[in-house]
């Protein structure tokens, strides 16, 4: 690597971890009002904010114009940095070690919501909002954040990364500069975060909780400040059809939102949000039916708490109200299904995501039909616009990394001695962002049982969901790192 690539490279992490540091302060300030002991973690505060600073002083006259593979290295390289930033803080303020605070600190920044603390309501106050603004910061995408930012700086950079961390089938703009893009999405971001927390602010909760819970409902996020998660409120329903309803929209692409507040709703009327509403409505019913069926709750219960779990599964976020897993097997398999197929491309929401199944079974279908009639020509079309055999090519690639990636984790963790349901479900809950699973790790539980080691994989498969495989498994290419 050369002395441009790794200043192009370390330029890009200052300006992250600078902004990160800076977002800091809230979860400080917190703990200032709240008459917590902080000190440990603004004289870290202190020190990330100088060394950012100076390594940006000295870089204030290099122009950052990346390639692909400097892209590539800065996306993966700015994932682990962020695990290490926000695991220090956690260690100061929970006195807890260091690959705990790690691996808390990578579940937040990516939106996965699993934990390691058993008593949550007991954590200090800056600590419960630390872990919400790692969700905040994390659930657009920090490489988003850096888009606006590397846009002033050289757009061909940006959209570089764009093209790297961006999820979904293609990277999408509605405005002519990347920049703009990144601008508004941040806009609809919090725009969503503030009518979330005032309406639940208004509904019961205090403005603690109501921040906290905003940030992890818009992030997708899922980290809670009660043990209980949002079944602290559970006989409040209008908390729970709330945080119901903005989950849903948080599963939905940003781009979409942005287009409907300039009155142009078509971005609502595409494939992959009509089957991702028709996938929501369909398990919701049949979680409702199968809870109503088998327990003495009334009907309205068992619907409220149906579809908050539905929504909380499949846009990823992962809050959790009662414990689901005791609802029988037939409402396991029915939230199985939501843990694979996520939210759309463009969300906040891990997962598959929905388009990539309609991609694959409208492909499935086309090659039935070439079966029966070899001769006829046929194109896998998405709102009416073809898709490339490169773009089904890439789906099909993507759907085999996530199997592989998770059978991977889930073999590992069988092997050292969990039963199938907690390795497999704990494997799909941290590859595909969504938080709790099912058995040892179901919503009731947490993560701290596994080792060290165990974590660390666990961490790592976190990073890779969140990056969609291909820009983390390029990293073992040989060819990658040829004329780097």
């Amino acid at each position: 690597m050369d002395r441009k690539s790794m200043k192009n490279i370390l330029k890009f992490l200052s300006i992250v971890g600078l902004f990160i540091s800076l977002f800091f302060f809230i979860p400080l300030i917190t703990g200032y009002i709240y008459h917590e002991k902080t000190k440990n973690f603004l004289l870290f505060e202190i020190i990330s904010i100088t060394l950012f600073s100076i390594i940006l002083y000295f870089l204030k006259n290099h122009k950052i114009n990346m390639n692909t593979k400097e892209a590539i290295l800065s996306v993966n390289i700015v994932w682990l940095m962020m695990g290490v930033l926000g695991a220090f803080p956690l260690m100061f303020l929970t006195h807890t070690e260091f690959i705990n605070a790690f691996f808390e600190s990578i579940s937040g920044f990516t939106t996965t919501g699993a934990t390691i603390y058993s008593e949550i309501s007991n954590l200090p106050k800056s600590a419960l909002m630390l872990r919400s603004i790692m969700h905040w910061i994390g659930g657009m995408g920090i490489i988003v954040l850096g888009i606006g930012l590397l846009s002033i700086i050289n757009p061909t950079g940006s959209l570089t990364l764009f093209k790297s961390e961006s999820t979904g089938i293609t990277p999408d703009k509605i405005t002519p500069k990347l920049k703009h893009t990144a601008l508004k999405l941040w806009e609809i971001y919090l725009f969503l975060t503030l009518i979330d927390c005032i309406l639940l602010k208004i509904e019961g909760m205090n403005w603690f909780d109501a921040i906290n819970h905003s940030f992890a409902t818009i992030s997708t996020g899922g980290f809670s400040t009660k043990n209980e998660s949002i079944g602290y409120w559970i006989n409040n329903p209008w908390i729970l059809w709330t945080t119901t309803f903005f989950m849903t929209i948080s599963g939905i692409n940003f781009i979409a939102h942005i287009k409907a507040l300039r009155g142009d709703f078509n971005g609502y009327k595409s494939e992959e949000v009509k089957w991702y509403m028709i996938v929501l409505i369909i398990l919701g019913i049949g979680v409702t039916l199968v809870h109503y069926l088998n327990s003495n709750e009334s009907f309205f219960f068992a619907l409220t708490n149906g579809f908050f779990t539905i929504s909380s599964i499949l846009t990823t976020t992962g809050f959790a109200t009662v414990d689901y897993s005791a609802w029988g097997q037939a409402a396991i398999a029915l939230i199985f299904i939501a843990m694979l197929t996520g939210g759309n491309a463009g969300s906040t929401a891990g997962g598959i995501k929905v388009i990539r199944f309609v991609v694959m079974f409208k492909n499935l279908k086309h090659q039935i039909k070439k079966i029966i009639y070899p001769y006829m020509v046929i194109s896998v079309k998405i709102d009416n616009k073809k898709l490339s055999y490169q773009m089904i090519t890439k789906v099909s690639g993507f759907i085999f990394l996530y199997i592989l990636t998770v059978s991977v984790i889930s073999l590992y963790l069988f092997s050292q001695g969990y039963d199938a349901l907690t390795s497999l479900s704990a494997s799909i809950a941290c590859v595909g962002n969504i938080g709790p699973g099912f058995g040892h790790v179901g919503p009731v539980d947490n993560f701290a049982f596994f080792t060290d080691i165990q974590k660390v994989i666990l961490a790592f498969g976190m990073i890779i969901g969140r990056l969609e495989f291909y820009t983390v498994l390029i990293l073992l290419s040989r060819d990658f790192w040829k004329k780097f």
